[in-house]
């Protein structure tokens, strides 16, 4: 794995890592402001980090949303300049009112290398795995 393809892995790992621990700032902040999301649990996109920030804090009120765990396999990057393309499997723990649940899909998160050097995810895509 080259230096590029491992900087975006490391972005990757620190998103993956703010998920699992429920930490909103430091997971929120891993993403750019336009970034967009697609999850095959909503009926819709979500089309901000705003938007998806408002999504989630309505799972916290009116669904207990927690996040309990989160594994990352399958990992593969796709580096091409300022864009680079991480995919993986995850098997998520989370609770809702303290009922646990498990889901293991696949997903798909596209970062882009800001102006600072630093790696920001702009769109994640969330799939069932089959």
């Amino acid at each position: 794995m080259n230096d590029l393809e491992q900087s975006v892995l490391q972005a990757a790992d620190r998103l993956v890592a703010a998920f699992a621990r429920h930490d909103r700032t430091a997971y929120f902040s891993a993403f750019a402001p336009e970034a967009t999301f697609i999850f095959h649990t909503l009926d819709r996109p979500l089309k901000s980090r705003a938007e998806y920030e408002a999504e989630w804090s309505l799972w916290e009120e009116r669904d207990g949303f927690r996040v309990r765990a989160c594994r990352s396999s399958e990992r593969h990057v796709q580096a091409m300049g300022d864009v680079a393309v991480f995919t993986h499997r995850v098997e998520t723990e989370v609770e809702f009112n303290g009922e646990p649940a498990t889901a293991d899909e696949r997903e798909t998160i596209v970062f882009g290398r800001a102006s600072s050097g630093e790696w920001l995810a702009v769109h994640e895509h969330l799939s069932r795995q089959s």
